[in-house]
């Protein structure tokens, strides 16, 4: 006889960061994008945060990102640093690693997601299938 799986109750859906998570987001981002001494001044981080959330929760169109979170163009050019400058990823093993003194991390659960689009201006041609016999009719 097999054991009964243990039941969890599943995580809420996140649309906003929690100030728990904002806390540890903010360390990461003070050593690694800092503000500059001089120029414009940055959008609110954390708007821009729950921006992106919003935008990989949804899969809008980056114009299409309600005002609360900021001007859309804003929130993408915050979006494209992070990722260059590694904030995602050191949150992540930030993340990860506190999740492993708690107890662990599920392995065993794993997601794929993919997207399907049309082929912008017909795709890649092939070449033509050679013939393998003589044509007899």
């Amino acid at each position: 006889m097999g054991r009964t799986k243990r039941k969890v109750k599943p995580l809420p859906t996140i649309w906003r960061v929690p100030d728990a998570l904002w806390a540890r987001f903010q360390t990461v981002l003070d050593e690694l994008d800092p503000p500059a001494p001089t120029g414009r001044k940055r959008i609110d981080q954390r708007a821009a945060l729950n921006g992106i959330v919003y935008h990989l929760r949804t899969g809008c169109q980056w114009n299409a990102l309600p005002k609360e979170f900021g001007d859309d163009s804003s929130v993408h050019r915050t979006f494209q640093r992070w990722i260059e400058r590694g904030i995602f990823d050191r949150t992540w093993a930030l993340l990860v690693a506190s999740c492993e003194d708690l107890g662990g991390v599920d392995w065993q659960w794993q997601a794929a997601d993919a997207a399907m689009g049309k082929a912008r201006f017909g795709g890649a041609r092939s070449a033509r299938t050679p013939r393998i016999g003589r044509k007899t009719a």
